[in-house]
């Protein structure tokens, strides 16, 4: 059922009567994720709660989800009281927009909260605005005082306290007069001050951040609930980012990973979308989560850590070999190509060449590169000997990193990269090629001979040779539905109709590539329309069952390089030349992308049905071609 529907640049949802309905949205500034859970209760009654997560105020033990985590129910939090008594709060619309708006009616008042992360204090912030809707004057108090200590934690930094501060309101509003008041969620050390909020102040400040995030690169079409949805996973990509011990930080969130990089969710995720948006703290972010990696890369070459956690000060590897080299060598290599700024590619180079030696010594006699597990660390089978997510992203990293070597003058070493790919396309044929229910396409694992999701990464890597079958495969009964695909047919392996949004958005991302965008581009819209206006918004989603969808971040990121690397197929060539086909689906008359970010430079792609594609270089008309073709961009 859908709830909300499209408004100025986010969406709203105007409550009906009957309606019936919880969510949640998490918001993140640099020391706090701000989950709030919103809705309505049978009878028509709004219902807030409210989760904070400080990933800075580090619990004890100090592991993965060690972050500080208070759950804030309803009666946290002081009741408005008219004339000394409270009313329930009837609720009439939650808006979207980076800042949870709900307006809510009491028999005297009109209520508008705002909800939001501060910006850089420990605090989440609900800015309530009252007015007096009555026909006489009405005496406004909290039914709490200003300060209200919450508890203590014990954690590695000292004792940690949580208060939930607000403005002191006692106020008599004639008939239409409203009073404006601020409360924050807060954690702090006992020993530094308490944190006062200024709401003016920071809701002026999440809302530039919003507007930087959500305007960086900007997407225009006929379809508006794409274009929508690609504001919100800019925004929700590109604000999980955390000030920790070892720099700025991105986090996949969902109320448990934080301060903390993964080899997946930044180094293959988000960095190379963060490489496109050209925003400087996504960039600084990106190299915190690369340089994470380097201190584990030795000459013995033993497997570098899955997660560097804890704010840089500790690992995790708990499921052995993930394929995370290869996972690095893929999308760092991407990054580097992408920015192409030289003090990156310093840093990041003798990383890169590691992974590739790394993916080297690992390849068995059957040509595929060999691994634990993959990032799905063994939730479902892997055989832990080879499975075709690490080959595909060795093959495409190879690539990559060719490109790169060519570009610093290592022509030997492009030319040996380039022979180490041939040889996995051949083997990933080979080992992993398979017929299964009537589908040309591949097995993902040896043993275990049923459809998973990643089949689509060969697409993805633009290895064609099974490309009809596989999308049909993807697409079939077997693995999609109304939710997207599953991770696996349903079978033994998938007793819970399991999905994880990731493979979805690479699904789609590999159809695009592989010119089919028309046949897939309805189901690609539905698909939109579900996560941004149905029961689960506005966002696409982590895992179901596992994780309840949680709106994890580096998903959005993936959600965005549709648009960029299917849409118009970017692939980096190195020397800040980069191949693109620039594709209009059928159904779009017009699309235009702003402000992307390759090799320094803002790229301008126009596309309009009967005309030449347009493609503009800082503001000036860089070439022209035809929509659909391929062609080699200098910058």
């Amino acid at each position: 059922m859908d709830y909300f529907k499209l408004y100025k640049k986010g969406i709203r949802w105007t409550v009906r009567k009957g309606q019936v309905h919880k969510d949640d949205i998490e918001m993140a500034g640099f020391y706090t994720a701000d989950v709030v859970k919103y809705g309505v209760k049978e009878g028509g009654e709004a219902f807030f709660e409210r989760c904070c997560v400080f990933p800075t105020l580090r619990t004890i033990p100090n592991n993965t989800h060690a972050s500080l985590v208070r759950k804030y129910n309803p009666e946290s939090f002081p009741s408005i009281l008219a004339d000394g008594e409270a009313e329930p709060e009837r609720a009439v619309s939650f808006t979207l927009d980076g800042v949870l708006t709900a307006k809510t009616r009491t028999s005297k008042y009109e209520i508008v909260r705002e909800f939001f992360p501060a910006e850089l204090l420990c605090a989440a912030v609900e800015r309530t605005t009252v007015k007096n809707i009555s026909s006489a004057p009405v005496h406004l108090t909290l039914s709490t005082p200003p300060v209200v200590l919450d508890g203590e934690v014990r954690g590695t930094k000292g004792l940690y306290q949580l208060e939930v501060v607000h403005d002191e309101a006692d106020e008599i509003l004639d008939p239409g007069q409203s009073v404006t008041f601020d409360l924050a969620c807060t954690g702090r050390k006992p020993n530094d001050p308490l944190i006062i909020v200024d709401g003016d102040r920071e809701l002026a400040r999440r809302r530039r951040r919003c507007r930087q995030l959500m305007n960086s690169v900007t997407l225009t079409t006929d379809d508006k609930e794409l274009d929508t949805m690609f504001r919100f996973a800019c925004l929700r990509v590109g604000e999980s980012i955390f000030r920790t011990l070892t720099g700025d930080v991105h986090a996949p969130g969902g109320k448990t990973f934080y301060a903390a990089s993964w080899c997946n969710d930044q180094i293959e995720y988000s960095g190379p979308w963060f490489a496109q948006t050209g925003d400087a703290v996504d960039l600084n972010a990106a190299m915190v989560a690369y340089k994470h990696y380097i201190p584990f890369m030795s000459p013995s070459y033993h497997a570098i850590p899955s997660s560097v956690i804890a704010e840089g000060l500790d690992i995790w590897e708990g499921v052995g070999d993930r394929g995370d080299a290869a996972m690095y060598l893929f999308g760092g290599s991407f990054f580097a190509l992408t920015c192409n700024k030289q003090e990156y590619i310093d840093v990041l180079w003798p990383a890169l060449k590691w992974c590739a030696e790394y993916c080297r010594r690992r390849i068995a006699p059957e040509g595929v590169v060999c691994s634990d597990t993959d990032e799905l660390e063994g939730r479902f089978p892997t055989d832990g000997y080879a499975n075709l997510s690490t080959s595909s992203l060795a093959y495409g990293g190879y690539r990559l990193a060719a490109n790169l070597a060519d570009q610093l003058g290592e022509t030997d070493l492009a030319t040996e990269y380039r022979s180490l790919a041939d040889g996995l396309k051949n083997a990933i044929e080979t080992y992993f090629g398979e017929d299964m229910h009537g589908f040309r396409t591949y097995r993902y694992t040896k043993g275990h001979d049923t459809l998973r999701a990643w089949i689509c990464l060969p697409l993805c890597m633009r290895i064609f040779d099974r490309k009809e079958d596989t999308l049909n495969a993807m697409f079939s009964p077997y693995l999609w539905t109304k939710n997207g695909m599953l991770t696996c047919e349903r079978g033994e392996e998938n007793k819970n109709d399991t999905i994880w949004d990731r493979s979805t958005l690479f699904g789609f991302k590999g159809a695009f590539i592989g010119d089919r965008v028309d046949p897939y581009w309805n189901t690609f819209k539905d698909f939109i329309h579900t996560r941004l206006l149905g029961e689960r918004v506005p966002y696409v989603v982590e895992a179901y069952p596992e994780g309840n969808m949680r709106h994890l971040s580096g998903e959005s990121g993936l959600f965005c390089r549709i648009v960029t690397e299917g849409l118009l197929k970017l692939w980096p060539e190195g020397n800040k030349k980069f191949r693109i086909t620039p594709t209009l689906p059928g159904q779009l008359t017009h699309l235009k992308l702003d402000g992307w970010c390759l090799a320094g430079h803002r790229v301008c792609v126009e596309l309009e049905r009967g005309h030449l594609c347009k493609i503009y270089k800082d503001g000036t008309l860089l070439t022209e071609c035809e929509l659909g073709k391929e062609i080699v961009i200098q910058l």
